[in-house]
C-alpha cells in the first residue's frame, strides 16, 4: 500500500494504513501479558523498601537504607526483563508509570506511606510503620494494575511515559535524598 515512497498515497490508502496501524496497536495492547507474581513482587519490594527506609532513618543504620533500595532495584530489574522476554516489546509508559512509580496514584501513595512509616517509626510504633509500609506497597501495586487496565482500554492515550530527561532528574533527586539519609545515618 504505502511501499512505493515515490508516489504520494491517496486519501483512501492513507486512511486504510492509519486504521490498520490503530487496529494493530489495539491488538498489541490487548495481548500484553504480565509475568506471574509481577504486581505482588513489586508491591512487596516497595513495602520492604518503605519499611527499611523508616527503620534505617530511626535506627541510623545505613545497611537498612541501602538494602531496601537494592532489593527494590533487583526486583524491578528482574520483572522488567521478564516482561520484555514474555512480550518481546517495551511498552511505552510501563516502566516509568508502573515500575518506577511516576504515575500520580503511585507517587502520592508512596510518599504518604513513606512519611507515615517514618513518623510511626520515630514514635516507636513499629506495628504502625509496618502497616504503612504494607499499605504503600499494596497501593503501588494496585496503581500499576490500574494503569495497565487504562492502557488496554486506550493505548494511544496512555502509551507515552516520561521523557528520559525527566526520569534522569527524578533519579538525581532520589539519589540526593538517599545520600542525605546516609549522611545523617
Amino acid at each position: 500500500m504505502l511501499s512505493n515512497m515515490e508516489s504520494k498515497p491517496t486519501a483512501a490508502e492513507a486512511s486504510t494504513a492509519l486504521t490498520d496501524a490503530e487496529a494493530s496497536r489495539a491488538a498489541l495492547a490487548g495481548g500484553i501479558a504480565i509475568p506471574s507474581w509481577f504486581f505482588t513482587s513489586l508491591g512487596a519490594a516497595i513495602a520492604l523498601q518503605i519499611g527499611t527506609t523508616a527503620a534505617g532513618a530511626v535506627a541510623v543504620t545505613v545497611w537498612l537504607l541501602v538494602g531496601g533500595v537494592a532489593v527494590l532495584a533487583a526486583v524491578a530489574g528482574v520483572q522488567l526483563a521478564r516482561f520484555r522476554r514474555l512480550n518481546g516489546v517495551w511498552l511505552g509508559g510501563f516502566a516509568s508509570r508502573v515500575v518506577f512509580g511516576t504515575g500520580t496514584v503511585a507517587s502520592v501513595s508512596y510518599a504518604a506511606a513513606l512519611g507515615g512509616a517514618i513518623w510511626a517509626a520515630y514514635g516507636s510504633r513499629w506495628w504502625l510503620a509496618g502497616l504503612f509500609s504494607l499499605a504503600g506497597g499494596g497501593a503501588y501495586a494496585l496503581s500499576g494494575r490500574r494503569w495497565l487496565r487504562t492502557y488496554r482500554a486506550e493505548p494511544a492515550v496512555h502509551a507515552r511515559g516520561e521523557s528520559a530527561a525527566w526520569l534522569a532528574a527524578l533519579g538525581v533527586v532520589a539519589a540526593a535524598g538517599l545520600a542525605l539519609l546516609l549522611l545523617n545515618a
